[in-house]
């Protein structure tokens, strides 16, 4: 098991964004998130990234524990160098792609290996490339992000998040930027990794893209998961009442 998040509670002031939120992720296992606009999905995965802290629960990567409920009730994380070892385990591919602007394609791919994870420059260059031409862009590495289509660049930050060689992939609606036509462009790359048994976690509001592609699916809203299970189940047979609203909206 890659990840496990358990009973995982998280506030913004008075506000309850994620409610006692557990689920499991296996390697190899493609797990897509779905539900409305403020459900808590992105919450969830800058959690599981660290990028957000928790307030209760449990996240556990390669069965150790990165953080729990402490005694007296509050969070613990493990020491900082501790945590810079968790958060190698996890890249993040964002909805309006991040990419530094004043690099080159090529130096915002080579420039965390190589001052990150102290990779030599040579071998960051050789990954950096082979990933560029995997995305169809290996010509485009000396381009700077002004330069590239939304498609392109966001193909351009899952290579930049692949060059870390993480366990896990997190995506938060990567196609959400996109016209359709370039949707499509960043969708087949994403169905590419799952045919590689990358393992991932798929933050969506494409829904066919999430059926035929997810070995499981989470339906969130309010802060909380309100149905989980086998893609075909819970597109096509929703238990909750809740999730069969939401799924009719996608059908119309």
């Amino acid at each position: 098991m890659i990840l496990q998040m358990t009973n995982i509670e998280k506030h913004f002031g008075d506000l309850e964004v994620l409610k006692d939120i557990s689920f499991e992720v296996d390697k190899g296992e493609v797990v897509s998130i779905i539900g409305p606009s403020g459900s808590g999905k992105s919450t969830l995965l800058r959690c599981a990234t660290f990028l957000e802290t928790i307030d209760g629960g449990e996240i556990t990567y390669m069965g150790e524990k990165a953080a729990h409920t402490g005694s007296d009730g509050t969070t613990v994380y493990v020491p900082a160098d501790r945590l810079r070892h968790f958060r190698s385990y996890c890249g993040l591919v964002f909805q309006q792609f991040n990419l530094f602007p004043h690099y080159s394609i090529l130096k915002n791919l080579i420039d965390a290996p190589i001052h990150v994870q102290g990779r030599s420059k040579e071998e960051a260059t050789t990954t950096a490339m082979e990933l560029l031409d995997k995305m169809g862009i290996a010509d485009r590495a000396d381009a700077y992000p002004y330069q590239l289509s939304g498609g392109q660049q966001q193909r351009v930050a899952i290579a930049r998040a692949l060059a870390m060689k993480p366990e896990i992939l997190f995506f938060d609606e990567p196609t959400s930027a996109l016209d359709p036509e370039l949707t499509g462009e960043v969708l087949k790359v994403i169905r590419q990794l799952a045919e590689e048994h990358m393992t991932m976690v798929v933050v969506t509001h494409e829904m066919p893209f999430a059926k035929a592609v997810s070995n499981r699916v989470l339906f969130m809203d309010g802060g909380v998961v309100v149905e989980q299970g086998d893609p075909i189940e819970v597109f096509e047979h929703p238990r909750e009442e809740r999730t069969k609203q939401f799924l009719q909206v996608f059908e119309r």
